[in-house]
């Protein structure tokens, strides 16, 4: 398989593993990630996801051009992509956190799967871009309407209208980036963060996630007013109870994501 899935304690690696074209997408590994991502909003286990592509030279670098579903511009926009690209790119029904553990080239709808990504930890070889301007294509999967509302206007303007790349550094610089260390130290640093998240109350972190994802443009009043389904799960969860006594208690709570 394209694509390859383990699931450890509630921590689910999903690894593009096609090192031979960077770990580009064709056609069969577009759809396996769509069924990937709709088994893991079913299974109520999974509470956070990391991302990532196999080796250390590339993340993902996009479509793979040799292996498409053959549907060229204005018949490729229209096709149905569930989530964008990869499925995941702009996808509005994961409520889980997903990390996006970036190991080297991360551009095209590889940069797009990023974007769709809660968190970001690269190595600081990786590269980011949408080059698609360049072979007179266009990042229609999330680039242009993610990265404008994730970083200045200016910024994002530069980066769609010269097709160009950028290092790590300097995407952290724009705020792409939750941090970035040496390849050595990438695998520790994901799990460090990993394991904050671990350490809240799964419902929780759910409940903020969907209400970030569902209310970005509403006002804040309207957002407030909104009685989305994970947020009342986790107000009238048992696990609620449990933080405020584990607390009063002095110990680590067990949640039950209940």
């Amino acid at each position: 398989m394209a694509v390859d899935v383990v699931h450890n304690d509630g921590v689910v690696t999903v690894t593009i593993d096609r090192p031979e074209v960077m770990n580009a997408v064709d056609y069969a590994t577009e759809q396996q990630l769509q069924q990937i991502w709709r088994d893991i909003e079913q299974d109520r286990s999974v509470r956070v996801v990391v991302l990532t592509g196999s080796g250390e030279r590339a993340f993902c670098t996009g479509a793979d051009m040799k292996g498409g579903s053959g549907a060229r511009g204005i018949d490729y926009w229209a096709m149905p992509r569930e989530g964008g690209f990869g499925g995941i790119a702009m996808r509005q029904t994961l409520d889980v956190p997903v990390i996006a553990r970036v190991n080297g080239h991360a551009v095209g709808g590889g940069f797009e799967m990023m974007l769709g990504c809660d968190l970001v930890i690269a190595a600081d070889h990786a590269t980011f871009g949408l080059p698609e301007a360049r072979v007179g294509r266009l990042p229609l999967d999330g680039g242009m309407v993610l990265l404008q509302r994730q970083i200045p206007h200016r910024q994002a303007m530069g980066l769609l209208l010269t097709g160009r790349r950028m290092k790590a550094q300097e995407a952290l610089g724009m705020g792409l980036i939750n941090e970035v260390v040496p390849m050595a130290q990438l695998d520790e640093t994901v799990r460090r963060w990993v394991d904050e998240i671990l350490a809240c109350a799964p419902l929780s972190i759910k409940a903020t996630k969907q209400v970030v994802r569902q209310t970005a443009g509403l006002s804040p009043q309207q957002a407030q007013a909104l009685r989305l389904p994970a947020l009342v799960d986790a107000l009238n969860s048992q696990d609620s109870d449990e933080g405020v006594r584990a607390f009063i208690e002095k110990r680590k709570p067990v949640w039950t994501g209940r």
